[in-house]
Protein backbone atom coordinates (compact mmCIF):
# COMPACT_ATOMS: atom_id res chain seq x y z
CA UNK A 1 0.00 0.00 0.00
CA UNK A 2 3.12 2.62 0.55
CA UNK A 3 4.51 1.62 -2.68
CA UNK A 4 4.78 4.89 -5.25
CA UNK A 5 1.12 5.61 -6.74
CA UNK A 6 -0.68 8.45 -7.49
CA UNK A 7 -1.76 9.05 -3.97
CA UNK A 8 2.12 9.15 -2.44
CA UNK A 9 3.97 10.41 -5.32
CA UNK A 10 1.73 13.24 -5.45
CA UNK A 11 1.62 13.80 -1.78
CA UNK A 12 5.25 13.95 -2.26
CA UNK A 13 5.45 16.02 -4.94
CA UNK A 14 3.48 18.73 -3.47
CA UNK A 15 5.28 18.36 0.13
CA UNK A 16 8.36 19.32 -1.93
CA UNK A 17 6.66 22.23 -3.44
CA UNK A 18 4.73 23.83 -0.86
CA UNK A 19 6.09 22.89 2.47
CA UNK A 20 4.53 20.88 5.38
CA UNK A 21 2.22 23.27 6.63
CA UNK A 22 1.11 24.53 3.36
CA UNK A 23 0.52 20.52 2.39
CA UNK A 24 -1.24 19.47 4.77
CA UNK A 25 -5.07 20.26 3.66
CA UNK A 26 -4.13 18.48 0.17
CA UNK A 27 -2.86 15.10 2.28
CA UNK A 28 -5.69 15.70 4.47
CA UNK A 29 -7.96 15.03 1.40
CA UNK A 30 -5.77 12.56 0.07
CA UNK A 31 -5.65 10.34 3.53
CA UNK A 32 -9.51 10.37 3.70
CA UNK A 33 -10.12 9.94 0.13
CA UNK A 34 -7.84 6.63 1.14
CA UNK A 35 -10.29 5.66 3.77
CA UNK A 36 -13.42 6.53 1.67
CA UNK A 37 -11.78 3.88 -0.71
CA UNK A 38 -11.06 1.54 1.99
CA UNK A 39 -14.72 1.37 3.20
CA UNK A 40 -15.68 1.21 -0.48
CA UNK A 41 -14.05 -1.81 -1.21
CA UNK A 42 -14.70 -3.23 2.24
CA UNK A 43 -18.30 -2.79 1.71
CA UNK A 44 -18.25 -4.29 -1.69
CA UNK A 45 -19.52 -0.89 -3.74
CA UNK A 46 -16.45 -1.17 -5.82
CA UNK A 47 -17.60 -4.74 -7.53
CA UNK A 48 -21.39 -3.16 -7.81
CA UNK A 49 -20.11 -0.19 -9.67
CA UNK A 50 -17.53 -2.20 -11.84
CA UNK A 51 -20.13 -4.80 -12.76
CA UNK A 52 -22.16 -2.18 -14.37
CA UNK A 53 -20.73 -2.31 -17.96
CA UNK A 54 -21.70 1.10 -19.23
CA UNK A 55 -20.00 2.71 -15.51
CA UNK A 56 -16.62 1.51 -15.41
CA UNK A 57 -15.69 3.19 -18.90
CA UNK A 58 -17.25 6.80 -17.50
CA UNK A 59 -15.01 6.10 -14.24
CA UNK A 60 -11.72 5.18 -16.53
CA UNK A 61 -11.90 7.95 -18.28
CA UNK A 62 -12.78 10.63 -15.43
CA UNK A 63 -9.88 9.29 -13.23
CA UNK A 64 -7.26 9.17 -16.77
CA UNK A 65 -8.30 12.76 -17.12
CA UNK A 66 -7.83 13.92 -13.28
CA UNK A 67 -4.40 12.04 -13.18
CA UNK A 68 -3.05 13.58 -16.41
CA UNK A 69 -4.38 17.29 -14.69
CA UNK A 70 -2.34 16.53 -12.13
CA UNK A 71 0.45 15.58 -13.81
CA UNK A 72 0.36 18.31 -15.57
CA UNK A 73 0.38 20.51 -12.61
CA UNK A 74 3.03 19.16 -10.86
CA UNK A 75 5.14 18.85 -14.17
CA UNK A 76 4.53 22.67 -14.85
CA UNK A 77 5.06 23.66 -11.57
CA UNK A 78 7.98 26.48 -10.73
CA UNK A 79 10.96 25.65 -9.58
CA UNK A 80 10.94 25.59 -5.43
CA UNK A 81 12.95 28.74 -4.98
CA UNK A 82 9.71 30.57 -6.93
CA UNK A 83 6.90 28.26 -6.16
CA UNK A 84 5.31 30.47 -3.06
CA UNK A 85 4.94 33.36 -5.40
CA UNK A 86 3.51 31.89 -8.46
CA UNK A 87 1.56 28.08 -7.63
CA UNK A 88 -1.93 27.86 -6.25
CA UNK A 89 -1.52 26.02 -2.81
CA UNK A 90 -3.03 22.71 -2.97
CA UNK A 91 -6.45 21.80 -1.58
CA UNK A 92 -8.21 19.34 0.42
CA UNK A 93 -10.67 18.47 -2.45
CA UNK A 94 -8.10 18.16 -4.66
CA UNK A 95 -6.39 15.71 -2.90
CA UNK A 96 -9.94 13.78 -1.88
CA UNK A 97 -10.51 13.81 -5.70
CA UNK A 98 -6.97 12.13 -6.48
CA UNK A 99 -7.52 9.66 -4.03
CA UNK A 100 -10.75 8.31 -5.08
CA UNK A 101 -9.98 8.32 -8.49
CA UNK A 102 -6.69 6.63 -8.04
CA UNK A 103 -7.02 3.15 -9.26
CA UNK A 104 -4.32 1.32 -7.67
CA UNK A 105 -5.81 2.51 -4.48
CA UNK A 106 -8.51 -0.06 -5.38
CA UNK A 107 -5.96 -2.42 -6.62
CA UNK A 108 -3.88 -2.36 -3.18
CA UNK A 109 -7.05 -2.64 -0.73
CA UNK A 110 -8.90 -5.50 -2.73
CA UNK A 111 -6.13 -7.20 -2.67
CA UNK A 112 -5.70 -7.37 1.39
CA UNK A 113 -9.36 -8.22 1.15
CA UNK A 114 -8.59 -10.69 -1.18
CA UNK A 115 -5.90 -12.40 0.73
CA UNK A 116 -7.96 -12.08 3.96
CA UNK A 117 -11.15 -13.83 2.39
CA UNK A 118 -8.65 -16.48 1.07
CA UNK A 119 -7.16 -17.44 4.43
CA UNK A 120 -8.81 -17.58 8.08
CA UNK A 121 -9.87 -14.22 8.78
CA UNK A 122 -7.85 -13.56 12.44
CA UNK A 123 -8.84 -9.77 12.57
CA UNK A 124 -12.05 -9.37 11.62
CA UNK A 125 -13.28 -6.56 9.77
CA UNK A 126 -13.28 -3.97 11.83
CA UNK A 127 -10.09 -4.47 13.10
CA UNK A 128 -9.11 -4.65 9.47
CA UNK A 129 -10.31 -1.12 8.70
CA UNK A 130 -8.69 0.04 11.62
CA UNK A 131 -5.63 -0.92 11.07
CA UNK A 132 -5.64 0.00 7.17
CA UNK A 133 -6.77 3.33 8.07
CA UNK A 134 -4.16 4.39 10.09
CA UNK A 135 -1.17 2.53 7.80
CA UNK A 136 -2.87 5.05 5.45
CA UNK A 137 -2.32 8.25 7.65
CA UNK A 138 1.51 6.64 7.96
CA UNK A 139 2.08 6.27 5.06
CA UNK A 140 0.98 9.43 3.54
CA UNK A 141 2.59 11.37 6.43
CA UNK A 142 5.85 9.65 5.23
CA UNK A 143 5.57 10.36 1.93
CA UNK A 144 4.60 14.01 2.86
CA UNK A 145 7.79 14.20 4.82
CA UNK A 146 10.04 12.97 2.17
CA UNK A 147 8.91 15.66 0.42
CA UNK A 148 9.77 17.89 2.39
CA UNK A 149 12.94 17.01 3.06
CA UNK A 150 13.65 16.83 -0.88
CA UNK A 151 12.66 20.90 -0.53
CA UNK A 152 15.44 21.57 1.33
CA UNK A 153 17.56 19.67 -0.92
CA UNK A 154 16.13 21.07 -4.08
CA UNK A 155 16.57 24.85 -4.37
CA UNK A 156 18.65 24.61 -7.45
CA UNK A 157 16.23 25.58 -10.10
CA UNK A 158 16.97 22.69 -12.37
CA UNK A 159 17.26 19.68 -9.49
CA UNK A 160 13.61 21.16 -9.21
CA UNK A 161 12.43 21.12 -12.60
CA UNK A 162 13.67 17.45 -13.30
CA UNK A 163 12.30 16.28 -9.86
CA UNK A 164 9.29 18.13 -10.94
CA UNK A 165 9.48 16.20 -14.31
CA UNK A 166 10.07 12.65 -12.93
CA UNK A 167 7.20 12.80 -10.46
CA UNK A 168 4.95 13.70 -12.88
CA UNK A 169 6.00 10.86 -15.57
CA UNK A 170 5.75 8.41 -12.15
CA UNK A 171 2.61 9.56 -11.80
CA UNK A 172 0.97 8.32 -15.00
CA UNK A 173 3.31 5.59 -14.91
CA UNK A 174 2.28 3.91 -11.82
CA UNK A 175 -1.62 4.86 -12.61
CA UNK A 176 -1.44 3.33 -16.08
CA UNK A 177 0.35 0.15 -14.63
CA UNK A 178 -2.16 -0.27 -12.06
CA UNK A 179 -4.94 0.00 -14.31
CA UNK A 180 -3.65 -2.57 -16.45
CA UNK A 181 -5.73 -5.64 -16.41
Amino acid sequence: MGSPGPATISVTAIGATFGLRHSLRYTSGVVLGTVAVLLVVADGVFGMLASVPALAPLLTVASAIYILYLAFRIATAPPLAEAGKQAARPTFLGGFMLAVANPKAYVAIGAVFAGASAQRDVLGLPARLLVLAAMIVVIHVLWLLAGTVFARLLRNPMASRIINLIFAATLVLTTALAALP
